[in-house]
């Protein structure tokens, strides 16, 4: 088949722009992911392959690679292969974006994603209210303030760590947008439209309201900050940026606080309440009421998945049977609310480390530390807060179990890669003009 270059990009671009807007959807992104494979297969002529492209592609492939290479240690090859089954985009987002990376079209695909992803929520932050008020009667009132961001995005699908995961970096993208319309001086209404977009990406984090995507987005912000506005301005612009910024940020959040009060509980005493009873929360009277969400369940699955995982080393239990041993091991250690709600590890560390043993968690950080190292080298402010927020999600949270987890972070990583690829040659192509 015969397509011009220029009608190549935009179809490549425009399956960039619909897949990362529909992230976090799993089925229409799931087929948009094969059509987009298919597309590329047709037109396979136009990869282009270096050993660059081929060693990032082995890192950001290394979580399906890993699996693969341990099948042998699944109890069940059926269950095995629909473990593979989950992380196929990790083989795909590399073979056809890293290769194809002189197209990708970074910060176009950045505010497009943002953009669009703002706007899809907040549709069905409206679509919540209309279809769920006395949800949001609830809320109003003060009443049950824990379950509502659950709720919301139960009501689009998706647990609500890994919609605030995405949110808080769609976040710290619009965050990013509204400095760089300052830096370039762009229109009254385009800067005005950048801090709408951003407000309500703000808000979104704050309602959905769950602790490592607000804790991740406020570093992600200061990252931002000192990227764009501390290492290229003036200390007079620094502070007068500074000031504006804190009374915007500050007013936003004290203003979901006056309607939030469960907020400051939840942060300070339901957070770290009942420490004294890790891997005894049958101890607890109601555990479903007081500690469901609390760090001592957190801490008392992590010291059990320990455990485990001391006893299967050194190659593991199995990538398909993590999970099923993990509840089995609650039974046998009498942990009998653990084992009711089948709790996962909840920290990718601990999983890979159950799942494959020693080269588990080596594995995990090479993963993660690769999109670190892209960001450092090329000091871009998004790429690293990405970092942070996947890594530090990560550690209380297991999103390389998820598709919401793989192909969000197999993804943009492929994107960063790409975009590290075009600054790299950029300055192969300076040195050899000097």
């Amino acid at each position: 088949m015969n397509i011009s270059e220029k009608n190549f990009n935009r179809i490549f671009n425009l399956f960039l722009f619909l897949i990362a807007s529909i992230m976090i959807f799993r089925k229409p992104c799931t087929d948009l992911i094969i059509l987009f494979a298919v597309f590329n297969l047709l037109f396979i002529k136009k990869l282009k392959t270096t050993k660059k492209t081929i060693s990032l592609g082995f890192i950001i492939a290394s979580p399906l690679l890993i699996e693969i290479l341990f099948f042998w240690n699944n109890d069940s090859y059926l269950m095995g292969i629909k473990s593979i089954e989950k992380s196929i985009s990790l083989l795909i987002f590399p073979m056809f974006i890293l290769r194809n990376y002189q197209r990708v079209q970074f910060y176009k695909l950045l505010q497009f994603y943002s953009i669009t992803t703002s706007g899809i929520v907040l549709f069905f932050f409206i679509r919540f209210i209309v279809f769920y008020p006395n949800m949001i009667d609830k809320y109003v009132l003060g009443i049950d303030l824990w379950e509502i961001g659950y709720a919301f995005s139960n009501s689009m699908g998706i647990h609500a760590p890994a919609l605030n995961m995405h949110l808080s970096f769609v976040a710290i993208i619009n965050i990013y947008f509204i400095f760089d319309a300052f830096r370039q001086r762009k229109r009254a209404i385009i800067k005005s439209a950048n801090f709408v977009i951003f407000s309500l990406s703000f808000f979104f984090v704050l309602f959905v309201n769950t602790r490592m995507a607000l804790f991740n987005m406020l570093i992600g912000f200061v990252l931002v900050f000192y990227y764009e506005v501390i290492r290229k301005y003036n200390f007079k612009k620094v502070v007068g940026i500074s000031a504006v910024g804190l009374i915007l940020l500050g007013s936003i959040f004290l203003l979901f606080l006056q309607k939030n009060p469960y907020m400051k509980e939840k942060y300070s005493s339901v957070t770290f309440a009942y420490m004294d009873k890790v891997g005894n929360l049958d101890a607890i009277k109601n555990p479903e009421i007081k500690v469901f969400n609390s760090f001592v369940t957190r801490v008392s699955i992590w010291k059990s998945a320990w455990e485990l995982s001391l006893k299967n080393l050194p190659f593991g239990v199995g990538a398909s049977d993590g999970k099923s041993e993990l509840f089995k091991y609650y039974e046998q250690t009498n942990q009998h609310f653990l084992a009711k709600y089948e709790f996962p590890t909840h920290n990718q560390f601990l999983d890979f480390l159950l799942k494959y043993g020693f080269l588990g968690p080596i594995i995990f950080f090479l993963y993660v530390f690769t999109i670190g190292y892209l960001g450092f080298d090329i000091k871009n402010a998004i790429i690293i807060a990405f970092f942070f927020i996947f890594f530090t999600s990560n550690l209380t949270d297991d999103f390389l179990l998820r598709f919401d987890g793989i192909a969000f972070s197999g993804f943009w990583f492929s994107i960063f890669g790409s975009y590290w690829l075009q600054e790299k040659t950029i300055v192969y192509k300076e040195k050899l003009i000097q």
